[in-house]
């Protein structure tokens, strides 16, 4: 079984203030992406390189409360918009070993307009491990989403060159994802939570956190 980043998620108090979030701290404001019925939840979204993106998501105020918890941890309060959450794809994700579902959670059926997926998603809605432990997703068949999301309004759009996960537990976590993941532009390092990509944008290499 082998992991490939699909994307990270910045969670936001509002989807306005995820967007100006982004711009503020990397210079472009992203693209507007949809509503997600399962969760009540809405998005914008921007590529990273070919098969990668960012997300903003944010609870809809003018969606009806979903019958379940939502996904990212957002029925709690977000005090401020930050970098929370990364998620890697597999093509299977029925086979992915056991030990790593009682972290995720159970992998869930969601769509967004012609779109579908298979998300793992804690009954509850936490975040695995605050965060730092990532979502595993499964698309349906066909050419990847990311591949025909618009990409940043910049000469060469925007790519991810690294993406550090802090937690007091980075070594078990990087343990149980090493022997399926081979990124070297990710790290784990030992210490209090935070998530920081480096982002190449417009020429230069900004941080997104």
């Amino acid at each position: 079984m082998r992991f490939s980043l699909d994307h990270i998620v910045v969670a936001a108090p509002d989807l306005a203030v995820g967007v100006a979030h982004v711009r503020d701290q990397i210079g472009v404001v992203m693209p507007r992406g949809g509503e997600h019925p399962l969760m009540g939840t809405h998005n914008h979204l921007m590529r990273l390189g070919l098969d990668e993106f960012l997300e903003v998501i944010a609870v809809n105020p003018d969606a009806p409360a979903p019958s379940r918890a939502r996904w990212f941890g957002l029925d709690h309060e977000v005090p401020a918009p930050r970098l929370s959450h990364w998620v890697l794809r597999c093509d299977d994700i029925g086979a992915v070993p056991q030990d790593l579902f009682q972290i995720t959670g159970p992998a869930i059926p969601v769509t967004r307009g012609d779109l579908a997926w298979q998300l793992t998603v804690p009954e509850d809605g936490h975040l695995p491990m605050q965060g730092a432990f990532p979502s595993l997703i499964e698309w349906q068949k066909g050419p990847l989403p990311p591949r025909a999301m618009q990409a940043a309004d910049m000469p060469g759009g925007a790519g991810l060159v690294g993406l550090t996960i802090r937690h007091p537990k980075a070594g078990q976590i990087a343990d149980m994802l090493t022997p399926h993941l081979d990124d070297p532009r990710i790290g784990f390092e030992t210490g209090a939570l935070s998530i920081t990509a480096r982002i190449a944008i417009g020429g230069r290499v900004v941080t997104l956190g």
